[in-house]
Order: structure tokens, then C-alpha cells, then sequence
């Protein structure tokens, strides 16, 4: 007699990344339940997956992880990048190929789903993120909904139709929803194995910070080279600024469109530079000061996003390996006399970073608080520290470590 045998099981999707041209990718859903609107970006990096999905400057995106293998070391609270967060300031969504399986870290303090439920991220995994990669490659950045359901159950014309109505952000102001509410002075300098952060207890220099969504890492580099660094909404006038006295001013990296922050910006940053106090911008910070010197910047097809970008610096004819997050560029051709163009992408030779010729102003696109390369570019800040002993006549330091 024959033997009866259950039917194929067919699994329900339990999330949806649905794009704005109304493709629909099905996966299993995990993290916060619901969904949320944002631009779909990739990220090639092999490392860092907490310190992404809590980078300020993710705000208003769903990073794909194009590694496959995401939360396997699981989370702590040591490698978050937002300064405070209960805001939950960063990606709004994640996309991974494979199932997060249990982690296997001494450093773990928790499973990446849990931590992704805290941090109210949208996630989904069980897809093809290498033909994803691909669509973005070729067609850009999308703009998309992510949405997440544990009963399977979509309104999906109704995700359709938001992913299709948003506007992107091309002109949307994302600095001012992930910035500081008031001043702060940080103290904390870099993580040591086996022993954790430390202090900054006898700051030689001041620096003023002003923040469009500071990574936490770029205070403890400037921390640890002697600076008191006081944080400063991104709204902060000049005036209030310069009453600080600070030795030097940092223009921090933040989401967005450079040129809708800039609106309340960039005259800041033009009046900061009448005086002679040393300036370094970086990532959204290097785009304004760009844009407060004359530049422009336009949006990227595909941004540049992963921890394995290679960036020559002119002023040294040296190669660095450095770690970028941004979906806007400044052109290279805008830059007016005077303004030096410092570094370069060797990926696609868009601009990477500038300088004002006989100023102690620079900025650069890439982020040299992080370490892929491991720590090619942490030269930058005791560049930017050298130019305020330079100017209090001090000794200057090694730019190599």
C-alpha cells in the first residue's frame, strides 16, 4: 500500500523590500516589526556591522550588507558610533543573505536581533544580496520600504505606493534630526584590549565640535591627543562658537543633503573661517566646508559605502585603505582658486578631500576615525592638532604614529 506524505511546505515571507519602481523581494523578517521608508545603499565591508547600523550618517537608509555572514559575534554597548542612543539615530533598515545564527564572541552581550528590536531597525534576511548589489550598481541607489511582519501579512499596494511617493534625499535636511539637543564636553579617548575607554583628564587644547551626527570614535582620537572637545548642535552660531575660544574647529560627518544643511551651515562655517583658527571637517562636514568656499556637490549613483576604499593623498603620494559612508560628492571641478584638492577616490577619481591654500583648514570625504586599513589615516587628526601647536609655536608631533 502506498505511503501517504505531507505536502510540500511552502515557507511565508515574513518581510518585504518593496522598491520604488514596484519590485518586490521577499525574505524572513527579523528586528523591529513594521516598516520604514529610506534609500537602499550597499556596504562591502567584512567588519563593523554595529558601528554601521549606528553611524548618524545612515540616517534616512537600508544598508545591505553584501558580506553574508552578519551578527555572528553578536552585540555589546562598546561599539555603538551615536552619541546618544535613545534616539536611535542611523539606519532605519538592514538586509542580510544569511539567517543571523547565534553569536560566538567574548565580547557578546547579545543576539544582533534583539539589539536590532531595541534599536528599532527593520530587518530581513534569506535573500540574493548579491543581485541587489547588482540592481544598484546598475540602476542606483533605490528609494524603498522595508517592512516586516511576523504573520506575513503586507498591504502591499500600500507599500508600493510609499516606496514609489517618497522624495528621496535629494534636498531633505537629515543633520538636524540626528544632532545633539544641547552642548556636551566629551572626555572618553580610544578602546584598549582588555582594559576599555579611557579619560581625558588634562586636555592641552580645546576643540569645539559642531555636530551633524558625530561618529563617538572621532571624539576619542581627538580626545586622546590632548583635546577638551565640546559637542555643539548643528545649529550653533558662530558667535556662540568663537565665545568658547576654542584652538580648533571640527565639522563633523552627518546624513543627508550637504546643500539643505548648508542653508543654515555653511554661513556659519564662512564666518568661522574670517578668523585663524584651524578647521577640519570630514565626511558631510568636508561637503560644507566645500560647499562655504565656493563648491558644489552633487548626488552619487551608487555612493560609496564599505571599509576597503583606497584613497590617494596627494600631499604625501601615499595609498591609504579607509572606510567611506556617503551618497553625495563634492565636484572637483567647482572648487574655485586657492582651494587644493588633497585626496582622491582611486575607484572612480571623485574628490576625497580639500584644503585652503595657506590656511590651517582642510577637510577629507572618507572617515579616518575608522581602521580598515588598520589605522592608515589616523594622521589626519594629529594634522589637524599640529596646525594649533603650530600656531601656539609648540613642538609639532609625528604624523606617523
Amino acid at each position: 500500500m502506498a505511503t501517504m506524505t505531507a505536502p510540500w511546505a511552502t515557507e511565508k515571507p515574513t518581510a518585504l523590500l518593496v522598491l520604488a519602481d514596484g519590485t518586490v523581494i521577499e525574505g524572513r523578517g527579523l528586528g523591529a516589526t513594521g516598516s520604514a521608508v529610506a534609500e537602499v545603499c550597499f556596504n562591502t565591508a567584512l567588519t563593523g556591522y554595529q558601528e554601521i547600523l549606528t553611524d548618524p550618517s545612515y540616517a534616512g537608509q537600508i544598508v545591505t550588507f553584501t558580506f553574508p555572514h552578519i551578527g555572528n559575534i553578536g552585540t555589546n554597548d562598546e561599539d555603538i558610533e551615536d552619541l546618544n542612543p535613545v534616539a536611535r539615530a542611523g539606519a532605519v533598515g538592514a538586509v542580510f543573505k544569511a539567517d543571523v545564527t547565534n553569536p560566538s564572541n567574548y565580547r557578546a552581550a547579545g543576539h544582533l536581533d534583539q539589539w536590532l528590536k531595541k534599536r528599532g531597525i527593520v530587518a530581513l534576511s534569506g535573500i540574493d544580496t548579491r543581485a541587489l548589489t547588482a540592481l544598484i550598481r546598475e540602476k542606483g541607489m533605490p528609494n524603498a520600504v522595508i517592512a516586516h511582519a511576523p504573520d506575513g501579512v503586507f498591504d502591499l499596494d500600500d507599500l508600493k505606493r510609499r516606496a514609489a511617493a517618497w522624495s528621496g534625499l535629494i534636498g531633505l535636511d537629515l543633520a538636524k534630526e540626528v544632532t545633539s539637543g544641547q552642548s556636551s564636553v566629551w572626555r572618553e579617548t580610544s578602546w584598549v584590549w582588555n582594559e576599555g575607554f579611557g579619560e581625558q583628564i588634562e586636555p592641552s587644547l580645546h576643540v569645539v565640535a559642531i555636530d551633524y551626527g558625530v561618529k563617538r570614535n572621532i571624539l576619542r582620537l581627538l580626545a586622546g591627543l590632548g583635546a577638551k572637545v565640546t559637542v555643539v548642535p548643528a545649529k550653533t552660531g558662530a558667535e556662540e562658537i568663537l565665545a568658547m575660544q576654542p584652538d580648533g574647529i571640527f565639522l563633523s560627518n552627518g546624513p543627508g543633503d550637504p546643500e539643505a544643511t548648508g542653508d543654515y551651515a555653511v554661513p556659519v562655517i564662512q564666518n568661522l573661517l574670517k578668523t585663524d583658527i584651524p578647521v577640519f571637517g570630514i565626511c558631510l562636514g568636508h561637503q560644507m566646508l566645500a560647499l562655504a568656499l565656493g563648491g558644489k556637490t552633487a548626488k552619487m549613483h551608487q555612493g560609496h559605502h564599505g571599509a576597503n576604499h583606497p584613497v590617494k593623498d596627494h600631499t604625501t603620494g601615499k595609498v591609504e585603505i579607509v572606510s567611506m559612508n556617503h551618497g553625495f560628492a563634492v565636484d572637483a571641478d567647482s572648487l574655485p582658486e586657492g582651494v587644493e584638492e588633497t585626496h582622491v577616490s582611486l575607484f572612480d577619481g571623485s574628490n576625497c578631500g580639500i584644503a585652503l591654500t595657506g590656511r590651517p583648514v582642510f577637510s577629507v570625504q572618507h572617515h579616518p576615525e575608522a581602521s580598515p586599513g588598520p589605522q592608515d589615516s589616523h594622521y589626519l587628526f594629529r594634522r589637524f592638532v599640529n596646525l594649533i601647536r603650530e600656531k601656539r609655536g609648540e613642538e609639532l608631533l609625528a604624523e606617523s604614529a
